[in-house]
């Protein structure tokens, strides 16, 4: 494959994520985008269609990665982009389990996480903490406005995400928001890496 169409398949990547699981949670009755994550769109009616996103969306990043590593700016950066796909492969492979009372009839929060529910929990902090570094190491690949969104866009992903982690665990406020703060956070993400891919290709 070549190194370009492997960096297409990074500029790719993030929009078509993003539009899927956007489109699936409006498109379900009982599932509300502000207040539920996006894996459990995983669960229920349709889960297959958010299971083939992450999957997708897990090869195309680690093909971006293996296009980042050969295009040869920073290896460590393409290796840490490869660790955001392999995240989101076990994303899909592993199922969450259920919160915040979706699907319909299941508690709010899980007293006992099952095994599946704790590896994707830990494959997904694996792909969020990779994506995170990557953003500070290609930070350090360009000049200064490219490094200034870099590191905004680090920063600004790893506090929403944590933020998001918070609404849904917590009986306060923010409990009825933590779908929203975490699409924004994946938005801020996958908007990075989009623009990261098409920087690589116009290199």
């Amino acid at each position: 494959m070549s190194d370009t169409l492997l960096l297409l398949c990074g500029a790719a990547a993030g929009p078509l994520f993003t539009a899927v699981h956007l489109l699936e949670g409006a498109r379900r009755t009982d599932y509300n985008s502000l207040r539920h994550p996006v894996s459990s769109l995983g669960l229920g009616a349709g889960r297959r269609v958010q299971v083939a996103n992450f999957l997708c969306a897990a090869v195309l990043s680690l093909a971006f990665a293996a296009g980042l590593w050969q295009e040869g700016s920073s290896r460590w950066g393409a290796a840490l982009v490869g660790v955001w796909g392999i995240g989101l492969l076990g994303a899909g492979v592993f199922r969450t389990d259920p919160v915040r009372g979706y699907p319909s009839g299941t508690p709010e929060r899980v007293e006992h996480p099952s095994g599946t529910g704790a590896l994707h929990d830990l494959l997904s902090l694996l792909a969020f903490l990779g994506l995170t570094a990557a953003c500070f190491v290609y930070a350090f690949s360009g000049g200064p406005g490219w490094a200034v969104y870099s590191i905004a866009s680090g920063l600004s992903f790893a506090g929403v995400m944590a933020w998001s982690n918070a609404a849904f665990v917590t009986s306060g406020r923010l409990r009825g928001v933590g779908g929203l703060l975490q699409r924004v956070s994946l938005g801020i993400g996958c908007l990075w890496l989009t623009v990261l891919a098409l920087r690589a290709l116009a290199s």
